[in-house]
């Protein structure tokens, strides 16, 4: 990443208040599918932010590593998690996911939500166990402006074509797409 964009991830996160126990949550695009997340195994949760998903998904009984950018997002999620009482399932760290995704075992989960970088695509793939479960969001250009960071009509879909799709969706200037390894 930039040392320009790491400044602004930086100073946006240092210039918000630290979340509260009660903002934990899963992103609003899979509330509706939040029943299919494992409860047990592990999950890596990438430009993981202030760990709202990662706190989550810890709550429900997995092992999370959370890794972002920001040192500033990263100590908040430290402390959420450690405020909600999944201090000991959480792990986070700050990665610059420019180099690659950091060294790992298999996921059961991997959420990587409003963040996109085609070179992950196949790394992220790689990645998963089988039957693990993807969970992916970017800003789309369908319903909204065209942006720098907005995918393309279908891109998300034809990136992760090889994984079993669950549910997926485009509008409002959000991609999201559930799947499964096979």
């Amino acid at each position: 990443m930039s040392e320009r964009d790491r400044v602004r991830w930086e100073e946006r996160y240092q210039s918000r208040a630290a979340p509260s126990v009660a903002d934990v949550r899963i992103p609003a695009v899979f509330t509706a599918y939040q029943d299919i997340f494992p409860t047990e195994g592990r999950v890596l949760d990438l430009a993981c932010g202030p760990g709202l998903a990662s706190v989550w998904l810890a709550r429900r009984g997995m092992e999370v590593w959370g890794v972002d950018v920001s040192p500033t997002a990263i100590d908040h999620a430290r402390d959420l998690a450690a405020r909600s009482g999944v201090g000991d399932r959480c792990r986070f760290d700050v990665v610059d996911l420019d180099s690659g995704l950091p060294a790992g075992p298999p996921a059961d989960v991997v959420v990587c939500h409003r963040f996109r970088d085609r070179r992950l695509d196949q790394p992220i793939t790689e990645r998963l166990a089988p039957r693990g479960l993807l969970a992916i969001s970017a800003l789309s250009v369908v319903g909204a402006d065209p942006g720098p960071f907005r995918v393309a009509p279908g891109e998300l879909t034809t990136a992760f074509a090889q994984l079993d799709v669950i549910a997926s969706g485009e509008g409002d200037g959000e991609a999201w797409l559930l799947a499964r390894k096979p």
